[in-house]
């Protein structure tokens, strides 16, 4: 064993010294030395310093060349709820998933739309981002390793659900901490790519439980417009490609839910009801099409 994973394996006990939780010995043994080295860079990335400079980069080139690929066909509406809210306390977005670059383009709205001091989190499937070298490239040149806390649910990956409760508690963390955290989330767990562009997957439990523990503000957003061919997204710029609509909601009351009992059904209907908090700003979505207010 080399001096790296000694030192890694000596702290997966406590606390690292800025306060972020680290797994515990049993949580990353299941994990292969891939993985091991995806999570320790990608955490290390989101701490401290680097999460600082992780942050200046987002939000002066990555935040960048977002907008030159959409500014000719972005609208948002709803941007106040956003800057509204307590800087102080963490912010969690709730948004459909259709497409690859849902938060990245949500994020640059953020950076360039709003003056809220922000250190963003997407919690992310592990497979490719963790799983292969190119995964933490990608995760670096897309999202400044952003893509973090990761949780491996794939199929035949039971034993390396083990870590996903070091991910669960970490991520709750993220959302507790007085800070101005803002964690990107979809309810609905895995890009929906069936059906219209209104149409929504069921709420998975995940968001609920951490909702349920952290207590912090709450946002949905409905995204519309984007796809997953890249190149074709850049020239839709120019090219008249369809719109992007970027919607912000009200902070959503959840206090109905949290008088509850901490279980697994308390956390599919807080789901749920995200999910339609959501659904109603896709019809507002559909109501402006419709009646061709979009310029």
């Amino acid at each position: 064993m080399d001096d790296t994973n000694r030192q890694f394996e000596a702290i997966q006990s406590v606390p690292s010294q800025n306060g972020a939780l680290v797994p515990t010995r049993d949580e990353t043994e299941p994990l292969n030395l891939v993985e091991r080295a995806g999570f320790r860079l990608a955490h290390r990335m989101n701490l401290g310093a680097w999460k600082r400079l992780m942050t200046f980069f987002q939000r002066h080139i990555g935040s960048l060349w977002i907008y030159l690929a959409t500014y000719n066909l972005m609208h948002v509406y709803g941007i106040e709820n956003v800057e509204g809210t307590d800087a102080n306390k963490p912010l969690v977005l709730v948004a459909n998933h259709r497409s690859f670059f849902d938060m990245y383009t949500v994020s640059s709205v953020l950076f360039r739309r709003t003056r809220r001091p922000m250190s963003l989190f997407f919690p992310v499937r592990a497979k490719f981002f963790y799983t292969n070298p190119v995964g933490w490239f990608v995760n670096l040149v897309m999202g400044w390793f952003s893509m973090y806390p990761p949780f491996f649910r794939e199929e035949g990956e039971v034993k390396k659900r083990e870590f996903d409760k070091f991910s669960m508690r970490r991520l709750v963390q993220i959302c507790t901490e007085p800070s101005s955290n803002v964690i990107g989330f979809h309810p609905e767990g895995k890009r929906n790519l069936t059906g219209g562009t209104y149409d929504l997957l069921p709420a998975q439990p995940g968001i609920g439980k951490v909702l349920y523990e952290s207590h912090t503000t709450v946002i949905p957003v409905f995204i519309a417009g984007l796809g997953n061919d890249l190149p074709k997204q850049i020239l839709g710029n120019w090219t008249g490609g369809e719109k992007v609509r970027v919607w912000f909601g009200e902070p959503v009351d959840l206090s109905e839910f949290y008088a509850k009992a901490d279980r697994l059904r308390t956390h599919k209907e807080i789901g749920d009801h995200l999910m339609s908090k959501i659904a109603e700003l896709g019809e507002k979505d559909r109501e402006l099409t419709n009646s061709n207010s979009l310029d």
